[in-house]
């Protein structure tokens, strides 16, 4: 299979990924508008952790209601499109692919922003009304997109997922540019949401990723012994004793669950899913018992960047996180793969 003298991650790395982690995760809670000493921040954290009397002060306020449980949902959202992006590229065994490839992504969006369009996010159930609004759809697209190249193709091949993929996206995003035509004056929500964002995120929200990486990003790890059989294509796989149709639906169910409560978050949120598994590839090889819950932590540690510079390039104004993203990430691409084919 893959050549790799260990098959997963060893102790060392796991706490070096943990420390580079937790070391961004506090420079992001302490840096923005109002700068916090490191000292009073891990002070005011721990006093919350440890249920101890807290000081009534704006750090507090700041870090506790506005920056923490943002902070946090940044790191889960980030961390579940890597997983995502490369559990799709080892799967796929392409390049290019990613959480959106299979059009999942842009199902999920079609639900949340029609949630937006038709007012159900300003109920009293409004979270609940575009999540559920976002999950549905990211499941009947996959659904569709399955049951269309099934028709087309029985032996649900790599290439016709794709396909079908790529033009559910283009049918998806034409009905959101209709929809946002007669929006009115919720368009600028809507393109607001459509570029991604965390502002505003909550603990609730926090809970929720965690849950849906929690439950979803444990079938996707299970199954890395499976996608390392993928890497000597299919046929092989298959003869090696891999059920190649029923892994490719429990990953294809995992990540369109994961996508559809990413999705439903942050909005959309490009290049996190097709970077960080190239990153993390070249950092610890292709083995994806190590190259899976790498790419949790580099998710995580890229996306928490991506929405300090978001916050605080133009201060006090705040870009859309996948504003950032999308600029860094195709840079980066372009980058990791001229050095791969000079390599060559």
């Amino acid at each position: 299979m893959i050549k790799n003298n260990r098959d997963s991650f060893s102790k060392t790395e796991y706490l070096l990924f943990a420390v580079v982690a937790v070391a961004v995760f506090l420079l992001c809670i302490s840096v923005g508008s109002v700068n916090i000493p490191l000292r009073e921040t891990l002070s005011v954290i721990l006093r919350a952790v440890f249920n101890m009397p807290a000081e009534e002060s704006l750090s507090d306020s700041v870090i506790l209601f506005v920056r923490l449980p943002r902070v946090i949902c940044v790191a889960l959202e980030g961390a579940s499109l890597a997983l995502c992006g490369a559990a799709m590229q080892g799967l796929l065994q392409n390049p290019l692919a990613d959480g959106t490839t299979i059009g999942v992504s842009s199902g999920a969006a079609l639900g949340a922003v029609l949630a937006i369009a038709i007012g159900a996010n300003t109920s009293i159930l409004s979270g609940i009304s575009t999540v559920a609004m976002a999950m549905t759809f990211a499941f009947l697209s996959l659904i569709l997109i399955l049951t269309l190249a099934y028709k087309l193709d029985f032996s649900l091949s790599t290439y016709t997922i794709i396909l079908m993929g790529v033009i559910f996206s283009m049918f998806s995003n034409s009905i959101v540019s209709f929809i946002t035509t007669f929006a009115g004056e919720k368009v600028k929500t809507i393109v607001f949401w459509t570029m991604g964002s965390m502002a505003g995120s909550s603990y609730g929200n926090a809970l929720l990723l965690f849950g849906a990486l929690l439950l979803f990003g444990t079938v996707i790890l299970a199954h890395a012994r499976e996608l390392n059989a993928f890497a000597i294509g299919e046929n092989n796989a298959r003869h090696i004793g891999v059920n190649v149709k029923r892994v490719k639906f429990m990953i294809l169910i995992a990540v369109a669950g994961l996508i559809g409560v990413s999705v439903s978050v942050a909005g959309t949120i490009g290049f996190v899913g097709l970077v960080i598994p190239h990153i993390t590839r070249m950092l610890v090889g292709p083995n994806h018992k190590k190259l899976l819950p790498a790419a949790l932590f580099l998710g995580a540690i890229f996306l928490m960047l991506a929405d300090l510079i978001s916050r605080v390039a133009l201060s006090p104004l705040e870009l859309p996180i996948g504003v950032i993203t999308s600029f860094v990430g195709s840079i980066v691409f372009v980058y990791i793969f001229y050095f791969k084919r000079k390599g060559r």
